[in-house]
């Protein structure tokens, strides 16, 4: 096979000599090679090995470093050193995948080129250490030389065997910037779509997460829209493609708009799921009014509806679900003369933690308008505002304030809602004349209060 340098970690290189000084082979494997080969700094260095996982365990046990049964059943062990973990899986073969996504057996072999035969795509079923160099039966090299992301073997045995793999396929092709297979891969992926309903949940949002934060998230969503994949994951965005928005401000129907919003934001996954969601509750809001236009009134809150329905099935967590259903439904929020006031409710309505992504996100939605409509100026406005408030330290919200419950029960305010009413009172004071936030002032304006009641 090919000669080739791949510079290994320490870690690695011990591993595989230490294995090879007990007559067995060693060699990394997969995502590794091929991310070395492209130049990229690999995440993740896996190995593989003839050594059967018990004996690999007794070896590395015998001098002295830490094994971890991290997947025995499967045939890996973890081999812990300086801190790092390493996976090191014995050669295997698999047999029948009853589920579409779990092989029913494991056996090993001896053989790299069986083991190599078993992975999904060929980027990824190269084999490397610095006694053979480069091992590739499957033409991983030409692919990454050509960018194009092909199945070993017939793409419809692979799918079958696991359905994930589909989606790994968009995933790696949005990563790299890679083309799919049009002459089979992607032939396969559009008669077989249907069995990613055979994957859960948890494994779809890891793939999609990965294609939202990768350097083509659009080619990636197109793609799984394209491949009949998007109408399984996110059935609710069926609706916005090809819905035309009969607007002057959009010269796009409602999933391109989408696409180049989420082509504009900034690479954050909240981000990116909040452009991707954002408008899509606008088919369900679709009126013509009398000006003869479509209108999409109280989108905002339908798209944040369906968001967090949508993220819930996907098994986000709840920190990610409200963050995107806050991003979504506010995202309309422009004000136009607006009083600082009511810019303070705002801040304190969305979070000054959220503000700045609250921003791109509107930016990018105006940017996927239509040329005419395409003025960044209030939202830029509105931020400046803000970053004033905030750097002044202006007060705006209950905590803000220079009295708390214990200072108004010493007043005579009852204990409980009186209290919560108060202070809510005292904030709108306060947002008003921020001057006022003083314990003297607020306790002069609680006892007239008092005063004015009795």
């Amino acid at each position: 096979m090919e000669k080739i340098n791949i510079l290994m970690p320490q870690g690695v290189k011990i591993i595989i000599d230490t294995l090879k000084g007990e007559g067995y082979k060693g060699y990394i494997v997969g995502g590794c090679v091929r991310d070395s080969l492209l130049k990229k700094h690999p995440k993740d260095w896996d190995i593989t090995t003839d050594s059967l996982p018990e004996k690999t365990m007794e070896i590395f046990k015998a001098r002295g470093f830490r094994v971890v049964e991290t997947g025995l059943k499967h045939g890996t062990v973890t081999i812990v050193i300086n801190k790092i973990g390493y996976e090191v899986t014995t050669f295997r073969i698999e047999g029948g995948y009853s589920d579409n996504r779990h092989p029913d057996y494991v056996s090993y072999t001896t053989s790299i080129k069986e083991d190599l035969s078993r992975r999904d795509f060929t980027v990824n079923a190269m084999a490397y250490n610095e006694d053979s160099g480069l091992i590739d039966y499957f033409g991983g090299t030409e692919d990454l030389n050509n960018k194009i992301i092909k199945t070993v073997g017939k793409a419809e045995d692979r799918f079958n065997e696991d359905a994930l793999r589909m989606l790994r396929a968009v995933r790696f092709s949005s990563q790299l910037g890679f083309q799919l297979d049009t002459k089979d891969l992607f032939i396969s992926i559009k008669r077989n779509a249907e069995l990613i309903k055979n994957i859960s949940q948890e494994r779809i949002r890891e793939e999609l997460s990965k294609i939202l934060v990768s350097d083509e998230p659009v080619d990636g969503i197109i793609a799984l829209k394209e491949s009949g994949l998007l109408q399984y994951i996110i059935p609710e965005l069926n609706p916005t493609i090809d819905f035309e928005q009969h607007n002057k401000h959009h010269d796009k129907d409602v999933f391109n708009h989408t696409l180049a919003v989420l082509d504009n934001v900034p690479n954050k996954l909240e981000l990116r799921l909040a452009a991707l969601l954002h408008d899509i509750g606008k088919p369900k809001c679709f009126t013509i009014g009398e000006d003869k236009q479509g209108h999409f009134y109280g989108h905002n809150e339908v798209s944040a509806q369906i968001s967090r329905k949508v993220l819930k099935r996907l098994r986000f967590d709840n920190k990610t679900i409200n963050k995107v259903s806050l991003l979504v439904f506010e995202h309309m929020s422009k004000f136009d003369k607006i009083k600082l006031p009511a810019i303070k409710r705002f801040i304190n309505r969305v979070g000054e933690e959220n503000l700045e992504d609250l921003f791109q996100l509107q930016i990018a939605d105006v940017k996927g308008s239509a040329k005419r409509s395409q003025d960044t100026s209030k939202i830029l406005d509105l931020r400046e505002k803000c970053e004033i408030i905030l750097n002044e330290k202006q007060p705006l919200t209950i905590k803000d304030l220079a009295v708390n419950g214990g200072d108004l029960m010493n007043l005579g305010i009852k204990e409980g809602k009186e209290v919560g009413t108060t202070l809510n009172m005292l904030l709108e004071k306060i947002l008003e004349r921020p001057e006022l936030n003083t314990k003297e002032s607020l306790s002069e304006i609680i006892l007239k209060r008092r005063i004015e009641n009795d």
